[in-house]
C-alpha cells in the first residue's frame, strides 16, 4: 500500500477509491451497514457533550513531540466561518506533535483500527479511530490540517459512496493555511497540527461552557502535554476570554526504598484572561507501580504487567476553577468525585463515556486494592520526609487522609483499607521539646484536651518549661495536630485522649500550680473543675495559699474539701493583703487558708463553672473581713490570741477596711480578757477597768459577774505590736469606749436585776449619778426590759421624802396647781414628798427618770392613789349605801371645782360595789330601769339596781352613775341583752320573735348562742313550731327540688307577715333556709342520709337527673350542694354496687370485648335497678356533665385500674388484649405514667410468646430490622395477635414488654443458655455486640463451648487465640468455634482475653512439672519468650508461688530440676568446673531472638524466682593442704615491693567516695609490705563443695597460682620456670595475682574487691611501668594525696631483707 501514493493528497485518493469505492464502477455493499454502524456509535458513546474535548487532549497526549519542544495544545474559538459551512461558531485546534502520519489518516478513516492498540505499555493512553469520531456531536464536519494532509470528514453520507463519518474529502480551499494564520496570529508559526471544528448551532453554547470550564487539573497526569490553553476571537470583546494552564516539575524526584516508587513535585498554574492573575498550585506526587493480580487480567489491558498508580496531593486549593472536582483520573479527569482529598490516577477501565470507571471490572478492583498500601507509602514519606519542616507544617499533611466516606461504595473499601494500614504505622508526631521528631502508632499516642493545651502553651510562653510530657505512661499528640482543625482524623485514626489520671500525675510531677503564672493557673484550676466528676485530682497538691511564714504552699482539694484546712479568698480587692498579713497571726487555730493576692485578683474574672467547683467542692469561702473575723472568734482559745484579734479590729476600722457596724458586730461577738485573765466568750456587758471607772462608786463591786458582766484586763490598756502594726496605750480602751464595748456608769446597760446599794439612802452625788444612768437606759427604749433591774430601784430606800428615805414608787413630787388640794387630801392619807429642801431644783431635772422610777406628779396619781386606798377599803366588805352616797357626792363635788374625777373613778370602778337585782355588780354591769327596757326584759335576765336597797334618790345621781358606767337608757343596747339573753319557751310571740332576730341583727352574738337559738323549737312553720336550723323559707325556683325529696319545713309567713322577709340574714344566721343554695344543701343533706343508708331508689336518682336538666334548660347555676353531691357521693346504682358519678360507666355495646377481663362499674339500664327499661340511658348527657364515663375512649382510666386477668392466659381473647393497649394509649394521651398497681396486675404470665405464655418483662416484640430469627428468644406471637399488635409498641414498653434493641439485649442474653445451637447462640451474640450489651456479672458463665456434649463456661477459662498451640487442655480457644466477627464482642464485653496470661503461663508451667519431665525447646522457649516479654514484679510474684522446678539443658533435650537444684552460671571457671561433676545444674537458657531473652536479662529473672547463682552457693575451702612440700622465700621486690603496685593501692584506697582515713590506708598498705612471700612446687589447690536439696554433695577441685593467709601474714605462690616478668605478661597469673591481692587488702569492703583487682591485674599486664601507672589512673580518675607520696617515700628507703636469703629452700609442715 506504501507504494501506492506518493503525496498525502494521492495517499487520501486512494482511501477513497480502494477502501470506498469512489471512481469506480462497483458499489461497497457493506457501505449502508458502517454508515449506520458509526452512526449508532457515535450517538450513544458519550452521554456529554465534553468527551469530545477529552478525546481530542487525549490524542494530543499519545502524540509524539519533537526533541526540545514543550507539548502543547491550543483551543481557538472564533466567529469567523473560515470554512464557509454556514457555522456561526468555529473551533480550532493547534497541537505542535510531530504530525499526522499516513497510518493515522488510515485509522481515522476507519472504525476500531487504531494505531494505539497493544501499545498501552508503552504509554499511550487512547485509541485513535473511535475516540475522534466524537466530534461529530458538535461538527458536521470536522477539518484536520497535518503534515501536508488537508482534509475533512462529513457526518453526511457522501452521494459518492453512501456513506458518512470515515470517507475524507481533500480541502483546497475554505478554509486554507493563509486563514488560519490570519487567525491563529500572522507573527507566529503555526503549529504541525491543526483541526478545525465548525460548530453545530445547538451545540455552540455548550461547547463554549466546557472550554471555560477546562480543568487545570487535566495536566497533572499527562506525561507529555505542558502547556494547554483557551482564546477567543469574536465579534464581542467579552466573549475573547480565555484560560492558560501550564506545569512544571522539579528535579528532587525521589525513589523509595524497598518499593517501586517514586515521588516529585508539581507546580501547576492556570490564568483567566491576557490580564488575569494566575492561580498556582503545587501538588505532591506519588507514583508506585504494583504487580498486576492474576484474577484482575483483563483483556483489553492484556500487554500490561504492572499497574502504575498516582496519587496527587495538593499544597493548596486546588485549581478546579469553580467546576466539580475529579476525584478519579484515568489519565485524564472522569465526572467521579470521591470526597477524598487527594486524587487517584491509574490506567482504570472507563464505562463508554468516560464518565467514570467500570464498577464491577475485576481490574479496576484490583487497582483500588493497591491505592491504600499507595497512599500509605505517600503518607509516611511525607510525614517522616519532613525532617527539615518545622512541627507546625506536619499537621497540614494529615488533611490527605480520606475520613469521610465516600458515595462511591466501591471506595469505601479503600478508604477502611487506608484506616487499617495508618493505624499499624507511626505516623503520628509526638510533642518534644527539641528538635528532634518521634513518630507513634495511633494506638501508642494520646491527645490532650485543648483547654489543657492553652494552659501548657501559655505556661511555655510566659517562661515555664515543661520536660515531662512524655513521662506518665503515654506518648502526646504534637500541638499543632492536636486541636480541633483535626478532631476527624484523629478520631479516625483511632487516637484517643489521655485519661484524667494522666493529668494528675503530670500536674504533680511538673509541679504547674506552683511554677505558672496566676492568670494561667486560674485557667489549670478551671479544667480541674469541668473534669472533677473524676477523683484523680482529689489528693493532688493543687490550691496555693499563704502559710504562716508569707510562702506560697500547695493544699490538696481533698484536705480543703474536708474542712480541716479551709481555702479563703477575700471578696473585696482592698482587704485581700490586710487578711493575709492578718491571717498569720491567727492561721494556726483558725484554719483559715488565704490564696494569694495575684491569685485572689485573677480568679476574679474566673468562669462561672470554676467559682461553682471552688465553692462546693473545694468549699471555698469568699470571705468578707465580717465573715473572717466571724470565723477566727469561735477559734479564740488564748487571752494573747484574743487581744490580737481586739487589735486587728482597731486597726481594721482605724484603717477603713470595715465599717463600724461591722467592727461593733464583731466585738459583740469576740470574747475578752477579764481581770483575772481569763478568756470570756460569752458576755453580756464589758466594764472598763475598776482604776479607769465610775461603777466602782456606786456599786462598790462588779454585782453581776453571774450576768455576764466581766471587768477589762489591763492587757488592753499596754502598748502593742500585731502583723506590723502598733497600738499604743490606752488606745484600745479608748476605741472600745468609743465604740460602746467597754462601757462606765452611767454608759452600762445593766442587767435585768437588783443591786443592793439602792436599798440604802444614797448621797446627793450618787442619786443624780443613779437619775443619770437611768435617763441613759431610757434612752435606748428597752426599760421595759429591766423589771428587776428597775423594781430594785423603784422599790430600794434611797429617795429622801417628807416622811423619810422612800421607795420612789411611794413618793410624790406635786406640781404647783394640785398640790394645796392634795395636802388637803393628805390630812386622810399620808402622802410622801420627795425633799427638794435636800437635792435642790436640780431634781426637777430628772422629772422623766424620777417618773420611770414609779415617783408621782399628777393629780391623776393622787387620784390612783386614793382610789387604791379606797379599794383596800373595799377588798374584804363591799360598801354601805352611806359609802356609796358619800363617793357620788365626791365626785359631783369635784365637778364642781372643775378637777376631772376620771381616775378617782377608774380607781374605784373596778370594785363590785353596787347592789343589783342580781346581786353586787361593777357599775358597769348594772342599770338603771326605765319603761325601755320592758320588751327586753320578757327574753333575758338583766342587772337592774335594787331601789329598793338604795331607795328612789338613787335616780338623782343618774349622771354621776352614767359616769361610773351604769346603762341609764335603753338607746338600742341590744348587746346587754344578748350578754344577759334567756332562752325562750316553744310558743314566742310573733313580736318577741322580731325582737330576737331585731338583737341578731344588731349585735354579734356568740356562737354558742346561736346554735341554741337554732335547735330550739320557737320558729313557727307549716308543720309547727320548728327549729330555726331544720326550717326554710319558701324560694319560687325550688319547686324541682322538692321533688327530690319530702317533708320540708317552710315558715308559716302569715304568722309573722311580710316583715320575716327583711330578716333573711338573720334568719340564715340560726339556721333557716333561705336561699336555693341553703335549700339545696338541705336537698344534699337528705340525700346523703338516702346515700348512707343504701335508701336511695331509682325515683331519687330520676327525679335528680330531671332536676338538673330543668336547671341546664333555665340556664340557672345548679346548687353547689347538690353538684357537690351529684359529682363525688355514691348515688348511682352499677352492677358493683352504688358508685359515685366519676366511678362509673354507662354500659354500652363496644364495652362488650373489655369487660371480660376487668371488673367495671356499668351502670345498666336493663338491670333490676333501673326498673329493666333503660330509661337512665336516656340522661347520657346529664350522666356526662356529672362525671359518669359515657365514652370508650373516657373509659381507659377505670380499664387499667380494674384489670382482672384470669388464672388461665389461654382464655384470654386477643380483642380484649387489643383493646387493653388501646386503653393504656388512650390514657397516656393525658398521664406520664401507669399506675404502678396496674402495672402489678400486668405482672403475670398472659403473654403468648414463641416459646409459650410469659410475664411482659420476659417478652419481646419482634423487630424485622434486627438480624434475628423469631426462635432465638421470647418474642410475641404476632401472628396470634395480628399484625396490630405492632402498633402499639409504646403501649407494649409501658406494660414492661422489651421492644427497643437495648431492652431486647437483656432477655436474649437471659434467655441465650435455653440454647445449644452455635449458629443461633452467634447470632444472638451477634445482636448482642452491635447493641453495646454489658453483662452485669462478667465472670458468670456466658460463653457456650460447642465442645463434646457441650457446656457453658465463664470467660476466665477463655482465651481467643492460641497462636502456639500449648492451652488445649487448660484452656478453651473461642476463634476455633466462633467467627472473628465475635471475637470483638468477647473480649469488650466479658474480658475474654486475646492470649493467655503470665498466669496461665505458670499453671501451664505447674501442669508440666507435674505431668513431664521433659519438655521440647520448642514448649520451654516459647514459655520464657513469653515470660521474658512480659516480666514486671506482678510475674515474679506469680512465679514465685508457682515455679517449683526449672529446665537445665541435658544434652538436646530440656528436662525439670527442682529449682533448689539448679544454678545460674556467673562464673564460668566454676562452671566448668563442675559440669565435669554433673551436666544438669545449669539454667537453660532460650535462643536470643529478642533483647528481653538476653542471657543478662534471663539472669535476672531466674535470679528474682529464687535461683541461685553458683559463686553464692558454693562453698569454697582455701586452706593450704600441702605437707612436705619444698618452700624458697621469695624477694617482696620482686613481687611486692614494687612502686606501680604499691601507688595502683594507695591511689584506689585514696578515693574520695571510700572515706578512708591516711593512717587507715597507709596501714594497709603496710600490711601488704609485711607479706612473707613464699614459693611451693606443687599447685595451691581450691575445694569446691555443692549441696543438693536431695543431700547429694558435689565436689570438685581447681588449682590457683596465689594463696594469701592473712594469720601468718604468707603470701604462697606456685613456682615457675619462666620467671617473674614473664608471669606479669600472663593474663591467668595477673589475674590470680590481682584477685588475691585486692580481696586480702578489702576483706572488709567485698564490693570494691573487684574495682581493685581490675587496676592491678592491668598494672600487672603493664609491668607496672611508672608511666603507664599514672595514665592509667588519671583515666580512672585516681590521685595521690601529698601525705600518701610522703609515705611512699618513707618506706622506699626501708625495704628489708627477707629471713631466708633468695636461692635457698627450705622444708615447712603444716
Amino acid at each position: 500500500m506504501a507504494a501506492a501514493y506518493s503525496t498525502p493528497r494521492e495517499h487520501v485518493e486512494w482511501i477513497r477509491r480502494e477502501r470506498y469505492y469512489i471512481g469506480r464502477d462497483d458499489k461497497n455493499p457493506l457501505a449502508e451497514d458502517i454508515h449506520q454502524a458509526v452512526l449508532y456509535l457515535s450517538e450513544e458513546l458519550y452521554s456529554k457533550d465534553v468527551h469530545f474535548l477529552m478525546e481530542l487532549v487525549q490524542n494530543a497526549e499519545d502524540n509524539k513531540y519533537a526533541e526540545g519542544v514543550t507539548p502543547s495544545l491550543e483551543f481557538l474559538i472564533t466567529s469567523k466561518d473560515i470554512t464557509m459551512t454556514g457555522a456561526k461558531t468555529t473551533l480550532l485546534l493547534f497541537n505542535n506533535e510531530i504530525g499526522f502520519s499516513p497510518s493515522n489518516i488510515d485509522s481515522i478513516s476507519r472504525i476500531g483500527k487504531s494505531t494505539k492498540k497493544g501499545k498501552r505499555h508503552l504509554g499511550y493512553i487512547g485509541e485513535k479511530g473511535i475516540g475522534f469520531k466524537s466530534v461529530f456531536l458538535i461538527s458536521s464536519k470536522p477539518f484536520i490540517f497535518s503534515n501536508g494532509y488537508q482534509i475533512c470528514f462529513n457526518e453526511e453520507p457522501s452521494p459518492d459512496c453512501n456513506l458518512g463519518y470515515i470517507v475524507p474529502e481533500w480541502v483546497d480551499e475554505n478554509p486554507n493555511l493563509s486563514d488560519i494564520k490570519n487567525l491563529y496570529g500572522p507573527s507566529e508559526s503555526l503549529p504541525t497540527t491543526i483541526i478545525i471544528l465548525p460548530l453545530k448551532i445547538e451545540k455552540e453554547s455548550a461547547v463554549k461552557e466546557q472550554l471555560s470550564n477546562l480543568q487545570p487539573e487535566v495536566l497533572l497526569f499527562l506525561s507529555k502535554i505542558r502547556q494547554l490553553s483557551v482564546r477567543g476571537d469574536t465579534d464581542d470583546p467579552k466573549c475573547n476570554t480565555g484560560c492558560k494552564i501550564s506545569i512544571t516539575g522539579e528535579d528532587n524526584c525521589q525513589t523509595g526504598r524497598n518499593m517501586n516508587a517514586e515521588s516529585y513535585p508539581l507546580h501547576l498554574s492556570a490564568q483567566e484572561g491576557h490580564k488575569g492573575e494566575e492561580e498556582q498550585c503545587c501538588y505532591y506526587m506519588w507514583k508506585e507501580r504494583f504487580p498486576v493480580k492474576p484474577e484482575c487480567i483483563s483483556k483489553k489491558r492484556a500487554e500490561v504487567d504492572e499497574w502504575v498508580i498516582t496519587l496527587a496531593f495538593p499544597f493548596a486549593r486546588r485549581l478546579n476553577r469553580g467546576m466539580r472536582k475529579s476525584g478519579v483520573y484515568s489519565f485524564l479527569p472522569t465526572d467521579m468525585e470521591t470526597g477524598f482529598p487527594f486524587i487517584i490516577q491509574a490506567d482504570f477501565l472507563l464505562v463508554s463515556s468516560r464518565e467514570s470507571i467500570q464498577l464491577n471490572s475485576p481490574w479496576n478492583e484490583g487497582i483500588l486494592s493497591c491505592v491504600p498500601s499507595a497512599f500509605t507509602n505517600a503518607f509516611t514519606t511525607l510525614i517522616k520526609g519532613a525532617h527539615e519542616a518545622p512541627s507546625f507544617s506536619i499537621p497540614f499533611l494529615f488533611n490527605f487522609i480520606p475520613v469521610e466516606e465516600s458515595h462511591i461504595k466501591l471506595l469505601n473499601p479503600v478508604r477502611q483499607s487506608i484506616k487499617e494500614i495508618l493505624i499499624a504505622e507511626c505516623i503520628i508526631p509526638c510533642e518534644l521539646k527539641n528538635s528532634q521528631k518521634m513518630f507513634c502508632k495511633p494506638s501508642e499516642i494520646k491527645r490532650l484536651d485543648p483547654a489543657f493545651w492553652r494552659v501548657l502553651i501559655k505556661a511555655q510562653e510566659s517562661g515555664v518549661e515543661i520536660l515531662n510530657l512524655h513521662s506518665h505512661r503515654s506518648h502526646i499528640v504534637n500541638a499543632y495536630l492536636d486541636n480541633d482543625d483535626y478532631n476527624n482524623v484523629l478520631g479516625f485514626l483511632g487516637v484517643g485522649y489521655v485519661d484524667l489520671a494522666w493529668y494528675a500525675l503530670f500536674i504533680w510531677g511538673s509541679n504547674l500550680p506552683k511554677r505558672m503564672p496566676d492568670d494561667i493557673y486560674v485557667e489549670l484550676l478551671h479544667f480541674i473543675a469541668l473534669n472533677w466528676r473524676y477523683s484523680c485530682f482529689k489528693d493532688l497538691p493543687l490550691l496555693r495559699f499563704i502559710d504562716v511564714t508569707g510562702n506560697i504552699s500547695l493544699l490538696s482539694v481533698s484536705q480543703a474539701a474536708i474542712g480541716k484546712r479551709k481555702l479563703c479568698i477575700a471578696n473585696n480587692d482592698k482587704i485581700i493583703t490586710w487578711l493575709i498579713n492578718w491571717n498569720r497571726e491567727f492561721i494556726s487555730v483558725s484554719k483559715l487558708y488565704f490564696m494569694p493576692q495575684s491569685t485572689q485578683l485573677s480568679l476574679k474574672v474566673a468562669k462561672t463553672e470554676l467559682m461553682d467547683f471552688l465553692k462546693k467542692v473545694v468549699k471555698l469561702q469568699a470571705l468578707c473581713l465580717y465573715d473572717y473575723g466571724s470565723i477566727v472568734i469561735k477559734s479564740l482559745t488564748s487571752s494573747k490570741l484574743v487581744i490580737a484579734f481586739t487589735h486587728f479590729l482597731y486597726h481594721s476600722c482605724k484603717y477603713n477596711y470595715a465599717s463600724k457596724r461591722c467592727i461593733n458586730t464583731l466585738f459583740s461577738h469576740s470574747p475578752i480578757v477579764d481581770e483575772y485573765g481569763k478568756v470570756r466568750h460569752e458576755k453580756t456587758e464589758v466594764l472598763v477597768p475598776a482604776s479607769m471607772g465610775k461603777w466602782i462608786m456606786l456599786m462598790g463591786s462588779n454585782p453581776w459577774r453571774a450576768d455576764k458582766y466581766f471587768v477589762l484586763s489591763r492587757e488592753y490598756l499596754a502598748t502593742a505590736n500585731f502583723a506590723g502594726n502598733v497600738t499604743c496605750e490606752g488606745q484600745i480602751l479608748k476605741f472600745l469606749q468609743q465604740n460602746g464595748k467597754a462601757s462606765d456608769v452611767p454608759q452600762v446597760y445593766p442587767p435585768n436585776a437588783a443591786f443592793k446599794t439602792v436599798y440604802s439612802p444614797l448621797t446627793k452625788d450618787n442619786a443624780f449619778l443613779l437619775l443619770e444612768w437611768i435617763r441613759n437606759i431610757r434612752s435606748y427604749g428597752t426599760n421595759y426590759k429591766l423589771q428587776n433591774f428597775f423594781s430594785s430601784i423603784k422599790s430600794g430606800s434611797w429617795l429622801k421624802t417628807s416622811i423619810g428615805y422612800k421607795p420612789p414608787s411611794e413618793s410624790f413630787l406635786p406640781s404647783s396647781g394640785w398640790e394645796r388640794l392634795l395636802q388637803v387630801a393628805s390630812t386622810l392619807v399620808d402622802i410622801p414628798l420627795i425633799q427638794k429642801d435636800f437635792y435642790g431644783e436640780k431634781i426637777t431635772e430628772y422629772t422623766e427618770e424620777l417618773k420611770e422610777v414609779g415617783v408621782r406628779f399628777d393629780f391623776t396619781d393622787a387620784s390612783q392613789f386614793i382610789g387604791s386606798h379606797l379599794r383596800t377599803m373595799t377588798a374584804d366588805s363591799t360598801l354601805t349605801r352611806e359609802n356609796v352616797f358619800s363617793l357620788l357626792k365626791l365626785v359631783r363635788y369635784l365637778g364642781e371645782v372643775s378637777l376631772s374625777p376620771r381616775y378617782l373613778i377608774r380607781s374605784t370602778k373596778t370594785a363590785r360595789w353596787l347592789k343589783t337585782s342580781v346581786g353586787f355588780r361593777l357599775p358597769s354591769e348594772s342599770i338603771l330601769l326605765d319603761s325601755e327596757w320592758t320588751l327586753a326584759s320578757h327574753v333575758s335576765n338583766l342587772p337592774f339596781i335594787d331601789t329598793s336597797f338604795y331607795g328612789e334618790q338613787i335616780v338623782d345621781y343618774k349622771t354621776e352613775l352614767q359616769l361610773f358606767g351604769v346603762l341609764v337608757r335603753f338607746d338600742k343596747n341590744y348587746k346587754v341583752v344578748v350578754d344577759n339573753f334567756k332562752i325562750p319557751s316553744n310558743c314566742v310571740s310573733a313580736d318577741a320573735a322580731i325582737f330576737i332576730l331585731e338583737c341578731i341583727r344588731n349585735v354579734n352574738i356568740p356562737d354558742d348562742l346561736v346554735r341554741k337559738l337554732s335547735q330550739t323549737k320557737w320558729l313557727k312553720t307549716q308543720l309547727g313550731y320548728q327549729n330555726p336550723d331544720e326550717s326554710f323559707m319558701a324560694v319560687i325556683e325550688w319547686e324541682c327540688l322538692l321533688q327530690v325529696v319530702s317533708g320540708i319545713p317552710v315558715i308559716d309567713e302569715p304568722i309573722y307577715g311580710g316583715r320575716i322577709r327583711s330578716y333573711q340574714a338573720e334568719l340564715k344566721r340560726i339556721g333557716v333556709a333561705v336561699t336555693r343554695d341553703d335549700f339545696s344543701k338541705a336537698i344534699a343533706s337528705q340525700l346523703n342520709i338516702l346515700v348512707k343508708n343504701t335508701l336511695i331508689t331509682n325515683k331519687n336518682v330520676l327525679a335528680l337527673l330531671t332536676c338538673y336538666r330543668h336547671f341546664v334548660k333555665k340556664q340557672i347555676t345548679f346548687p353547689h350542694d347538690l353538684s357537690l353531691f351529684s359529682l363525688e357521693k355514691e348515688w348511682l346504682h352499677t352492677n358493683l354496687g352504688f358508685r359515685s358519678p366519676k366511678a362509673s360507666i354507662l354500659f354500652s355495646p363496644e364495652w362488650e370485648p373489655i369487660s371480660a377481663i376487668t371488673n367495671l362499674p356499668f351502670i345498666d339500664g336493663n338491670s333490676a335497678f333501673y326498673g329493666y327499661s333503660n330509661e337512665i340511658n336516656g340522661f347520657k348527657n346529664e350522666l356526662e356533665a356529672f362525671g359518669v364515663v359515657v365514652d370508650f375512649k373516657e373509659g381507659a382510666k377505670f380499664v387499667i385500674e380494674s384489670i382482672n386477668l384470669p388464672r388461665d392466659p389461654s382464655v384470654i381473647n386477643p380483642v380484649s388484649i387489643i383493646s387493653v393497649f388501646q386503653c393504656i394509649r388512650n390514657l397516656k394521651e393525658n398521664t406520664e405514667s401507669l399506675p404502678m398497681e396496674f402495672k402489678q396486675k400486668m405482672n403475670n404470665r398472659w403473654i403468648k410468646t414463641i416459646l409459650g405464655y410469659r410475664f411482659p418483662e420476659e417478652s419481646l416484640l419482634f423487630s424485622p430490622k434486627w438480624e434475628l430469627h423469631r426462635k432465638d428468644g421470647p418474642f410475641i406471637d404476632d401472628i396470634f395477635y395480628g399484625s396490630e399488635l405492632a402498633s402499639y409498641k409504646r403501649e407494649l414498653k409501658e406494660i414492661g414488654v422489651s421492644v427497643d434493641a437495648t431492652q431486647a439485649c437483656l432477655l436474649l442474653a437471659l434467655h441465650i443458655k435455653c440454647h445449644s445451637d452455635i449458629t443461633t447462640i452467634s447470632r444472638v451474640y451477634l445482636f448482642l455486640n452491635e447493641h453495646k450489651w454489658e453483662p452485669d456479672n462478667e465472670a458468670a458463665e456466658w460463653i457456650w463451648i460447642p465442645q463434646g456434649g457441650g457446656e457453658w463456661v465463664s470467660s476466665n477459662m477463655c482465651i481467643l487465640h492460641d497462636n502456639l498451640d500449648l492451652f488445649g487442655s487448660q484452656l478453651f480457644i473461642l476463634d476455633k468455634y466462633y467467627d472473628t466477627k465475635i471475637h470483638e464482642f468477647f473480649s469488650r464485653v466479658f474480658g475474654v482475653r486475646l492470649g493467655p496470661c503470665v498466669d496461665d503461663y505458670c499453671k501451664l508451667w505447674s501442669s508440666w512439672e507435674v505431668s513431664a519431665h521433659y519438655l521440647t525447646v520448642q514448649q520451654c522457649s516459647a514459655f520464657w519468650v513469653f515470660i521474658a516479654k512480659h516480666w514486671n514484679s506482678n510475674s515474679v510474684k506469680l512465679m514465685l508461688g508457682s515455679i517449683s522446678k526449672l529446665p537445665v539443658q541435658s544434652n538436646d533435650e530440656v528436662i525439670l530440676s527442682s529449682k533448689q537444684d539448679v544454678f545460674i552460671p556467673n562464673d564460668l571457671l566454676l562452671k566448668e568446673l563442675f559440669d565435669k561433676v554433673s551436666g544438669t545444674i545449669f539454667v537453660w537458657y532460650p535462643q536470643v531472638t529478642t533483647p528481653a531473652l538476653s542471657r543478662a536479662n534471663m539472669n535476672k529473672i531466674y535470679s528474682s524466682i529464687g535461683v541461685r547463682s553458683i559463686s553464692e552457693a558454693v562453698e569454697k575451702d582455701e586452706s593450704l593442704r600441702t605437707t612436705g612440700a619444698s618452700v624458697r622465700e621469695v624477694d617482696q621486690k620482686s613481687l611486692i615491693w614494687i612502686n606501680g603496685l604499691l601507688r595502683i593501692v594507695i591511689a584506689f584506697l585514696s578515693n574520695t567516695s571510700l572515706d578512708i582515713f591516711a593512717n587507715e590506708r597507709h596501714s594497709l598498705v603496710k600490711c601488704l609490705l609485711d607479706l612473707e612471700v613464699l614459693e611451693i612446687d606443687e599447685p595451691v589447690t581450691i575445694s569446691y563443695k555443692l549441696t543438693l536439696s536431695s543431700g547429694r554433695i558435689l565436689d570438685s577441685k581447681g588449682t590457683r597460682i596465689f594463696l594469701w593467709e592473712k594469720d601468718n601474714a604468707k603470701l604462697f605462690l606456685q613456682r615457675d620456670k619462666g620467671g617473674m616478668k614473664r608471669k606479669r605478661h600472663n593474663i591467668e597469673y595477673a589475674t590470680n595475682f590481682a584477685d588475691v591481692i585486692a580481696r586480702g587488702l578489702l576483706s572488709e569492703m567485698p564490693d570494691q574487691i573487684a574495682p581493685l583487682a581490675e587496676l592491678i591485674r592491668l598494672g600487672c599486664l603493664l609491668d607496672f611501668e611508672e608511666d603507664a601507672v599514672d595514665y592509667l589512673l588519671k583515666t580512672k580518675n585516681l590521685q595521690l594525696f601529698p601525705e600518701d607520696v610522703e609515705f611512699l617515700s618513707s618506706i622506699s628507703s626501708t625495704k628489708n631483707v627477707g629471713k631466708i636469703e633468695a636461692g635457698k629452700t627450705a622444708t615447712v609442715h603444716y
